[in-house]
């Protein structure tokens, strides 16, 4: 029995040794393309730096809207505690349970 778990066991690791040996370049060199282009580097270098004195150093996506509230601190907080009291919210570790 042991010899059989022995032999199991270094199939399995050959197995796995095998999988790491059909593996391609780290690089995904495969999957470059070759093209041609008609742009010179000059072209492009300009319009690179064009881009980047237009484009912020913050995201799009992250930016926050602003927003002035209208609403007074106590009617909100009495809004709150209403559904608190009413189960429309929930409160504490809880969750949604």
């Amino acid at each position: 029995m042991n010899k059989t778990a022995r032999f199991l066991s270094l199939a399995a690791v050959a197995a796995f040794a095998s999988f790491g040996a059909q593996a391609d370049e780290a690089d995904a060199s495969q999957f470059a393309t070759k093209f041609e282009t008609s742009r010179t580097r000059a072209e492009v270098m300009a319009e690179a730096s064009t881009v980047s004195q237009t484009s912020g150093a913050i995201p799009v996506g992250s930016r926050a809207l602003v927003y002035t509230s209208t609403a007074d601190r106590s009617a909100v907080n009495a809004q709150a505690v209403d559904a608190l009291r009413t189960g429309k919210i929930s409160s504490g570790e809880i969750g949604s349970l």
